[in-house]
């Protein structure tokens, strides 16, 4: 048994209470010691109170009860089956009836608020009246972040009264507020300048000790606060953080978060990739069909226009989540648009979408992948931006290596080449989507060769004429060496794609030597020109800069080989091996004679052509030569 105790205004104890023989707990007795006169009904709960305390606070029961007493002076009874927040509510106004202290809450407040206005307890039926109090707590409330969340929560319960009220959008208006602003202004302790820290670890805030560590902040600091509301709460939220001038990523992030928890199927791959595809079905069973397709639709508008700011991949997982709850075609179609603005974004992986229409063809969507790139080429095209030129008929590619149009390239051949083992894929079908890329968008065909190997692999029932019909997607001459290697020895191939392989590597290997030969041809021409081009500067009618340079260059590595010499004879000396054949072994290889220098003879080609020795300021060997031409000893 529940009891609550209070103390009346007139200090007459009495309870809140449920009567012992009753055999339900849906009766409430307020005990005073006095008789009860007043029976108030909502839904299954009976509250027997007193007339007076009601009377004093709330201007509609005042009505209710003189109404009643005119007509039937016995024990009146009301029936309040509307009023907000249901017997729970009207309990804790009751309790402020009779003076009882009450204890408010961002839980409690929103419908108390409600169901004062609903009982009419206003500063003009009597001063410091519920609504008052309501409002003034409401106000502290909206100061924090917190406090406001699980304020605009308990909204939904007393939603048309909290609208009237204009209770929803005061909430919406300060979480928004908020979620655009820093963080570090309010809710709670931030590690900064002025917090206070103690040696154990326990952090101060405005003096107030608290052991809770700072929450670490980053932009999705706010995404799992406003996961749980409802989606009709959540969608005008978001609105407002969009309207406040919030930056589209973290809005975009905000909705893949709610998304993520509130679909089943997005947050995992589908079991359709399996080949389960009715475990996929079951997976929505806990929740109606309808609320998820109505969810996602309504969360597929919400979702930022700019393009690049909602991820391919989450694009690509709402299309199939899409696909299986059977969104409207509006839906898809607008996903799909999406999806192909960025396609040079998106993976492999992501790309391949299940088909789960009723008529299933082939394992993968590959219409919806066409539309994908056909509304991509569109975009492409338009844009002003695109790296790519028109000249003469044919497109040359920008400076760029890795342009939008070239990353779809490879992306669709990995594509064709993943989905052409289904024997089921027509022959026309993966030619129209092969074909939607431009042949200027591949560098090599390396990766439509790739797939139209395997789709050859996989349908060995098509006939020559389909086989040089699905070729003719490739440029032979675009092949890498190893691609050319692998198709010279393709047996699946047409002979006379072989034969233009074979053809175009051997034109290949010969502008490949032509090249080298020229190349060689010219350095060796270039090479010349420089030496006639270093004897003319030698000629002394030069008499450019360049020669007196070289001039003095040479002396000085003449200088530098004297001294080596002279090192060389000293060396010699100690051991007592000094000979003349040695001395003109050594004249001979470091090029000295004891003849003019050869810078004096401007006709002189090669320095080891001369035989004399140079005229130098350095000292020569012993000091000098006798007449016969033989060294001193």
């Amino acid at each position: 048994m529940l009891t609550l105790k209070f103390h009346h205004l007139a200090k007459n104890s009495f309870s809140f209470s449920t009567p012992p023989n009753s055999s339900t707990l849906n009766v409430r007795l307020c005990s005073t010691g006095l008789q009860s006169d007043v029976i108030i009904e909502i839904g299954e709960m009976s509250f027997h109170l007193h007339k007076f305390p009601l009377l004093s606070r709330s201007k509609v029961l005042e009505n209710l009860i003189g109404e009643h007493s005119s007509e039937d002076e016995k024990r009146c009874v009301l029936q309040l089956h509307d009023v907000p927040g249901g017997a729970k509510t009207f309990l804790l106004a009751a309790k402020f009836c009779y003076g009882v202290k009450m204890e408010l809450t961002a839980l409690n407040v929103v419908s108390l608020r409600c169901a004062a206005e609903y009982l009419g307890m206003s500063e003009d039926f009597r001063e410091e009246n519920l609504i008052t109090q309501t409002e003034n707590f409401l106000n502290e409330v909206f100061g924090s972040w917190t406090d406001s969340v699980k304020a605009l929560e308990t909204c939904e319960e007393v939603l048309l009264h909290a609208e009237e009220l204009h209770v929803v959008s005061r909430c919406i208006n300060s979480l928004a507020m908020k979620a655009c602003a820093d963080p570090s202004l309010f809710s709670w302790p931030m590690q900064g300048g002025s917090d206070m820290k103690n040696p154990d670890g326990t952090l101060f805030w405005n003096g107030i000790r608290t052991s809770a560590k700072p929450h670490p902040m980053g932009e999705d600091w706010w995404y799992e606060d406003v996961s749980f509301l409802g989606l009709p709460l959540y969608k005008r939220l978001i609105l407002e953080v969009g309207s406040n001038g919030m930056d589209p990523g973290r809005v975009a992030g905000a909705l893949m978060y709610y998304a993520k928890k509130h679909l089943p199927l997005l947050g995992r791959q589908s079991s359709i990739e399996s080949g389960n595809y009715a475990a996929s079905r079951s997976t929505i069973s806990a929740t109606s069909e309808a609320d998820q397709r109505s969810l996602l639709e309504e969360l597929v508008e919400l979702l930022p226009d700019q393009k690049g700011v909602t991820p391919s991949n989450f694009l690509l997982r709402l299309l199939r989540t899409a696909m299986i709850v059977h969104a409207s075609p509006s839906c898809r179609e607008n996903l799909e648009k999406r999806v192909g603005t960025q396609l040079d974004q998106a993976s492999l992986q992501d790309l391949l979408i299940p088909n789960s229409g009723y008529s299933v063809e082939t394992l993968y969507d590959i219409d919806c992948v066409q539309r994908i790139l056909n509304h991509f080429m569109l975009v492409d095209r338009d844009d002003p931006t695109s790296n790519y030129i028109e000249h003469e008929g044919q497109m040359t590619e920008s400076l760029h290596s890795l342009t939008p149009i070239t990353v779809v390239a490879n992306l669709i051949d990995s594509y064709l080449a993943e989905v052409a083992s289904d024997v089921n894929l027509k022959l026309a079908k993966f030619q129209s989507l092969a074909s939607v890329v431009p042949e200027y968008a591949r560098p090599i065909d390396d990766g439509i060769y790739r797939a139209i190997d395997i789709y050859l692999k996989a349908h060995p029932w098509l006939t020559d004429s389909e086989r040089e019909q699905l070729c003719r997607l490739m440029n032979c001459q675009k092949f890498s060496l190893e691609a050319s290697t692998h198709a010279a020895q393709n047996e699946r191939l047409p002979l006379r794609v072989i034969v233009q392989v074979l053809f175009f590597e051997q034109l290949r290997l010969r502008t490949s030597v032509s090249s080298w030969f020229f190349v060689s041809e010219n350095l060796d021409n270039s090479q010349n020109l420089s030496g006639n081009l270093a004897r003319n500067d030698l000629h002394p009618q030069a008499g450019g800069i360049h020669g007196r340079i070289m001039v003095d260059d040479m002396k000085e590595r003449v200088s530098e080989l004297e001294k080596e010499y002279f090192r060389m004879k000293q060396e010699i000396e100690k051991l007592g091996k000094t000979k003349v054949s040695s001395w003109n072994i050594l004249l001979r290889k470091f090029g000295f004679s004891r003849s003019k220098s050869k810078y004096e003879d401007p006709k002189a080609s090669k320095p080891t052509d001369t035989k004399e020795l140079p005229t130098s300021s350095a000292p020569l060997i012993n000091g000098g030569e006798n007449q016969n031409n033989e060294p001193v000893d």
